[in-house]
């Protein structure tokens, strides 16, 4: 298995360029975060995956988790790997000093976490899950249960579950049987949830678990789900750990990847009374707290998608640098290395320039997310909040999407040798699968963009973007010129499927419903490729992050590949979303 190499200068690059890092620096709670202090993280970051975290890939997934008696024992090393990576501070970057945090911009986590996960997905998965559990906490958690809960969270000396999905309650809530019992200041809760990411683990003493479940006079549906906190171990007045709780692992999913991962079927409540639990937020509001975490799930799992398609990426780049195999297509009678065969050659540009493209997108809409919450004017608060809503969706389902064709393509680059275990190129495919599934399929993505994000306000949000990308500058470089117009064409196609999704006149909702894939993917290949043509016009300009001329070189070069292979599928999706509906819906249920 190749070794992997964060790819730190296009992070910067992306950061500094196409996120405004400059601008970030403007606002007092980033004010210390020079491009200096930016590099000398990424490069740390980057040295700890690389030495750390990615050696245990290949051997976590062989070994896998084991749970016996309640209790999960991880892969080899893999607790070890934890210690060092809360030793580093690595768990709390993006919150507040105060919590034991970094106080970093989310633009900048996101590129460490994308390191994280590039390097080993499954391991990554609890500290992801950890950082959102802290969201919901920050956002809606009481001051008592911050005072006894944030820090030890901040800090990964404890870590943090999602539990939301039953057997009979997977996408529809409203649908799940976990019940409540209130008991003087705290609840009680029994349940079964299922598909729980470091449900159980041996990394640390405590684990808080963030549990949906309904109180016995709560309304019907997801307006009747309240949202608690269940630790582990119950936690004393002073700090110190109490008894253990009602909450226990009683069993482990064998899954077609992210085997190191202990996916958890979890018993709330079957020893006793009920496992003792805390309220988030208010009674019966506990859907809507737990979307903070959801949310930030959302945009982590769609960098999942960039950072296996990375790892991919290098994988492949590797064998085709070494297998040699025929002759070149344009003469010669010795056989060279495959990367010097055209096919290779399309194959590597299109996962690098699409990766590059997810990178930038994942990049950029955190980018909005910081602004959404630290900016001192208002109204530039909406906008970046209404720009995170819109493009969060798209972040989750594009980008996870295009992650299992690039490392579906990795495979097809080793040849036979790809469908053997034993290059490793097999374990980023089927670690990728997961990643359009978990934390909302990207069906409920594509419905959430066109249903809530683009129907409920009338087109407002996506008109504000599509604003945006029109304004990209001509460019005296021809190379660069033939991108901006390329670019245009593609923003049309866009500003078109919108027009349609939102005629009056269009009142078929199964014909339009039936398009949102499509509208999806056009969203993210249009962004996408405004984040690229960004890149290409920095390259001619004063670009930022310490680039060389190769890089910048390199960076123009994958930008007009997108531009020339990518970008056309805009048109593509449009004619799918205005002329497919009617065969969708065509066939009769009896005839499938």
């Amino acid at each position: 298995m190749s070794d992997y190499n964060a790819p730190v200068q296009d992070m910067q690059f992306i950061l500094e360029n196409l996120c405004d890092m400059d601008g970030l620096r403007e606002l007092p709670v980033f004010s210390e975060t020079t491009e200096d202090l930016v590099e000398a993280i990424l490069t740390e970051s980057a040295r700890f995956t690389r030495d750390v975290v990615a050696p245990l890939n290949q051997s976590g997934d062989q070994q896998g988790s084991t749970l016996k008696d309640g209790v999960v024992t991880t892969p080899d090393g893999f607790k070890e790997a934890y210690a060092s990576f809360v030793e580093g501070g690595w768990n709390g970057t993006p919150f507040e000093p105060e919590h034991g945090g970094m106080g970093l911009p989310w633009a900048m986590t996101t590129a460490l976490q994308e390191m994280w996960q590039s390097a080993n997905l499954a391991w990554s998965l609890c500290p992801l899950l950890t950082i959102g559990a802290i969201e919901s906490v920050i956002a809606h958690g009481s001051d008592e249960l911050k005072e006894k809960f944030l820090r030890q969270l901040v800090l990964g000396e404890w870590t943090g579950t999602m539990n939301l999905t039953e057997p009979q309650a997977g996408t529809d809530l409203g649908l799940l049987k976990s019940r409540a019992e209130r008991e003087g200041d705290h609840y009680r809760i029994t349940g079964t949830k299922i598909y729980i990411s470091f449900g159980e683990q041996d990394y640390t003493d405590n684990i808080i678990h963030l549990v949906l479940a309904r109180l016995p006079d709560a309304p019907p549906g997801v307006k009747g789900i309240s949202l608690f906190l269940v630790p582990k171990f119950l936690v004393n007045d002073d700090g110190s750990l109490g008894e253990r709780n009602d909450a226990y692992a009683i069993g482990l999913e064998h899954k077609l990847g992210i085997h190191a991962s202990p996916t958890c079927t979890m018993s709330y409540g079957e020893n006793g009374d009920g496992a003792i639990g805390y309220v988030i937020g208010k009674e019966h509001d506990g859907l809507r707290c737990m979307f903070t975490m959801m949310n930030n799930a959302r945009l982590n799992v769609g960098l999942q998608g960039v950072a296996v398609a990375e790892r991919a990426y290098q994988h492949a780049v590797a064998y085709a640098r070494e297998r040699v195999q025929s002759a070149p297509v344009d003469g010669g009678k010795d056989s060279v290395t495959i990367i010097n065969h055209p096919d290779v050659r399309r194959m590597l540009m299109s996962m690098r320039s699409q990766t590059e493209a997810m990178r930038a997108l994942a990049y950029y809409t955190n980018s909005a997310l910081d602004r959404s919450r630290h900016h001192d004017d208002p109204e530039t608060r909406d906008y970046n909040q209404r720009r995170t809503d819109l493009l969060t969706p798209v972040v989750k389902a594009w980008c996870t999407d295009l992650g299992v064709d690039i490392a579906s393509t990795g495979v097809q680059m080793h040849g036979g040798m790809g469908f053997v275990e034993e290059t490793g190129a097999a374990q980023y495919y089927r670690d990728a699968r997961i990643a359009p599934i978990y934390e909302g399929t990207n069906g409920i993505q594509a419905i959430d963009l066109l249903g809530r994000k683009l129907m409920r306000d009338g087109g407002a949000a996506m008109e504000e973007l599509l604003e945006e990308l029109d304004t990209l500058p001509d460019s005296d470089v021809p190379e660069i010129a033939a991108i901006v117009a390329e670019q245009k064409n593609a923003n049309k196609a866009l500003r078109r499927a919108t027009e349609w999704m939102l005629d009056p006149a269009n009142n078929d909702v199964n014909r339009k419903f039936a398009g949102a894939n499509a509208f999806l993917h056009l969203a993210g290949t249009v962004v996408g490729g405004w984040l690229m043509t960004r890149a290409a016009l920095a390259t001619a300009n004063e670009a930022k992050g310490g680039t060389s001329p190769e890089f910048l070189n390199s960076k123009r070069i994958t930008a007009r590949f997108y531009s020339d292979h990518i970008l056309p599928r805009a048109n593509m999706h449009l004619e799918t979303i205005t002329r497919g509906g009617d065969s969708v819906m065509a066939l009769g249920e009896d005839a499938f």
